[in-house]
């Protein structure tokens, strides 16, 4: 239904809740599944954070206690605001531009230095590059998507 102040985005609006759902799906499962010993290997050597974690979720993605849990927040985050259409959109850019950062964070951050808290290695730093461009994708796909004609109200 639409009135003078609201368009209802319907099947479109629905898509970007969608993809922000699958996506805090998606980090809440890394979340969990870094605490899982097995799936992360060298799970003896978790810290609670600082880059002398030695685990390794799938034995690639260097994890600690405060990483995983930044995954599950997310993880909340993303299930929270994929309420909504422009919550969707909101949490998938705004995450997105996050990673990003973070991806330059990583770079820039000596990985053995105390700066690397979280902690990072060189495969986390790309991962979050792909990341941060697959959300902010995401996030501006589905604003164009909101943007766009709405059947039935073409002339409006």
């Amino acid at each position: 239904m639409t009135d003078n102040n609201r368009i209802d985005t319907g099947d479109r609006g629905q898509k970007v809740r969608m993809a922000a759902l699958v996506v805090g799906v998606v980090f809440l499962a890394v979340g969990v599944l870094g605490f899982i010993p097995g799936i992360t290997t060298d799970y003896d050597t978790m810290e609670f954070a600082g880059h002398e974690s030695g685990a390794k979720l799938i034995g690639l993605f260097q994890v600690s206690v405060l990483h995983n849990i930044v995954h599950l927040l997310f993880g909340v985050a993303g299930l929270a605001m994929a309420r909504t259409a422009r919550g969707s959109i909101a949490f998938l850019i705004g995450g997105g531009v996050i990673y990003l950062v973070l991806w330059i964070y990583g770079l820039v951050t000596d990985k053995m230095s105390e700066a690397n808290f979280v902690p990072l290695n060189t495969a986390d730093d790309w991962l979050h590059f792909v990341l941060g461009l697959g959300m902010v994708g995401l996030g501006v796909m589905g604003q164009r998507m909101l943007r766009g004609p709405v059947s039935g109200v073409a002339g409006r």
